[in-house]
């Protein structure tokens, strides 16, 4: 007898699920999550509980606990374990805060939707205690850096397959681990910005700041549950391997916005009324490329504005600087760019479901692509499966609004190329090397597995 109720009610959730969990009492058996994994995640429906030892297949994308009504099903709450580290005089909270975050925040506290609340956020994050607060838009531009200097390596010496697909959303490479395995070649292998953040901290940021490295508690603050589940992808342990500590994680914990919002209610604090604060010098500066990171097509175009210059030699075109082509709310959009005598094709899609049919047309047909950008959630980032409630159920108009707070926030900005940030460029001098280096290859690259042996019960995780 299956401990599941039938995936035709609701979608299974197992209770070894590090993403989610599901509140029985709460739950009225709605469909809506039923509705949501099968037409737009494209998950439920394509497995057997009998085939699969009665284990959910799952891609922790957290899209679910975004349409639960009633509040059943919920993310992992990790933000107790970080508050208690804050008390531990021994330990040093590092948190670092995801792109998309800054501009959805501020709803939970009954601001307009979509307000840039960047500075308040920071703010926040020093009233709850912590030591460090660094801008995940950083490691956004140092993720650039890498993975478009694989694009042009792909491009120009052919030693891996085209189109190369962006690595930046764990759900959607978990989706590619279990139902394309044959695409794992084609998906980039530099690690998401919070991929690189975590090691990046535990030996650049240490060294530079004089912190015994096993002394730091990483913090990442995001809109995405899949990232509870991306930290403790077994090779998420690059600075442990450099330092020699077998068990140290590149990051800690990760707590989403909505769990941040929660435990600023706890504690009392009036959002509305903390004073803007600023990031930490170290690690604290990102460019306007890092900013839109959180928006569907927004790291096609962040790696288009530096692969441009890179293949070139030339600046980047105006063009690059609003890709109106790769930006909106379709759920699949392409364009062709010249870059020097190349006519570069590349295309944007979010939703996996879509995905589905973008990756058959792909294979059927003749077009040849370079680049793909993949999200999950809708409209990207900004739409995880960790942000506010679309209570008033505004759907697309809500994640515009969020979306455009971002581009708003980039086209504002002094430095908008993640090559020209000034702490890159120094991280690269005194650090890393290159792109693509021996260190970086080992500490800022990953590589992927078949799991789709999940479909028949293996290898569940």
């Amino acid at each position: 007898m299956s401990k599941h109720l039938s995936p035709e009610v609701r979608v299974p959730i197992d209770k070894e699920n590090v993403s989610i969990f599901r509140e029985e009492s709460r739950c009225i058996k709605c469909g809506q999550c039923r509705d949501m994994c099968r037409d737009y995640i494209g998950v439920l429906g394509t497995y057997d509980l009998l085939r699969t030892g009665d284990r959910a297949v799952c891609i922790n994308c957290g899209q679910c606990a975004n349409v639960c009504p009633v509040e059943s099903i919920r993310e992992q709450p990790e933000y107790g374990m970080v508050a208690a580290d804050i008390m531990d005089p021994e330990k040093v909270v590092v948190v670092s805060t995801s792109p998309s975050v800054r501009a959805a925040l501020g709803e939970e506290f009954g601001m307009e939707d979509g307000s840039f609340v960047q500075g308040k956020m920071v703010a926040l994050l020093r009233a709850l205690g912590v030591d460090y607060v660094l801008d995940t838009n950083f490691a956004a531009d140092l993720t650039i850096m890498e993975e478009a200097s694989e694009l042009i390596e792909r491009i120009t010496t052919g030693d891996r397959p085209l189109p190369q697909f962006t690595s930046c959303c764990p759900a959607w490479v978990k989706f590619a681990e279990i139902y394309y395995p044959e695409m794992l070649p084609h998906i980039s292998s530099a690690k998401s910005p919070i991929g690189m953040q975590g090691p990046t901290i535990k030996t650049y940021f240490a060294q530079k700041m004089g912190i015994d490295p096993k002394r730091i508690v990483n913090v990442a603050v995001t809109p995405c549950t899949a990232k509870k589940y991306e930290i403790r992808r077994q090779e998420m342990n690059a600075a442990g391997q450099y330092l020699g500590i077998e068990d140290m994680r590149d990051m800690d914990y990760v707590i989403t916005t909505r769990e941040l919002a929660q435990w600023a209610r706890m504690k009392n604090i009036d959002f509305s009324a903390l004073e803007d604060s600023d990031y930490d010098r170290l690690m604290g500066q990102g460019s306007g490329a890092g900013v839109i990171f959180g928006n569907t097509g927004g790291v096609m175009e962040a790696a288009l504005r530096t692969a441009y210059e890179y293949i070139t030699g030339d600046k980047a075109p105006a063009v690059l600087y609003q890709l109106e082509s790769v930006r909106g709310m379709e759920a699949v959009k392409e364009a062709s760019l010249q870059v020097g005598g190349m006519t570069v094709n590349v295309a944007v899609v979010y939703g996996t479901a879509s995905l589905r049919r973008f990756l058959e047309q792909m294979k059927e047909g003749e077009k040849q692509y370079h680049f793909v950008e993949v999200m999950t959630c809708p409209g990207g980032c900004i739409g995880g499966g960790g942000q506010p409630k679309d209570k008033k159920f505004e759907g697309d108009a809500l994640r515009q609004k969020r979306i455009d707070s971002l581009y708003k926030r980039d086209g504002a900005m002094k430095v908008r190329l993640s090559h020209e940030n000034e702490e890159i460029k120094a991280l690269y001098s005194e650090f890393y090397g290159k792109p693509l280096s021996g260190l970086a290859e080992k500490m800022l690259h990953t590589c992927y597995r078949d799991r789709s042996g999940q479909l028949n019960g293996e290898g569940m995780d």
